[in-house]
């Protein structure tokens, strides 16, 4: 497994008071594959906080991705709905937990808040 890699998931907990703001509660499987071999990812998601393991216990849905892909995402090169929608990672159980957990995943490079470049463009203009 890839130091990123390692390196995004010890992230999450210091970074979730500023991405987990809904009152979402559950837990969520990554399992990221390379070659034959799973690695397991468990995560418990609440308000404002993440629990990070890598024990193998019942959760609420599962993401699966090759884990060169989940790199791709924690990177922002690669957007996690649209892998699922290309069927290159596979998802199941509970929906919202996939959709509150890729708040964690940065955007693309480049891209930038389009109220911001409003707000840029009124302050040039006026």
């Amino acid at each position: 497994m890839g130091e990123a890699i390692e390196q995004f998931f010890a992230s999450l907990p210091a970074r979730a008071p500023a991405v987990l703001r809904s009152p979402i509660r559950g837990h969520l499987q990554l399992d990221l594959t390379t070659e034959n071999r799973t690695e397991h990812w468990y995560l418990e998601l609440a308000p404002g906080t993440v629990r990070v393991t890598r024990e193998q216990l019942p959760a609420d849905a599962v993401f699966t991705v090759s884990a060169d892909l989940f790199e791709e995402l924690i990177t922002g090169r690669e957007q996690g709905m649209a892998a699922v929608l290309r069927n290159e990672a596979t998802f199941s159980g509970n929906v919202v937990l996939f959709l509150v957990f890729r708040r964690f995943f940065p955007d693309p490079p480049g891209v930038r808040d389009p109220r911001e470049t409003a707000r840029e463009h009124v302050r040039r203009s006026g």
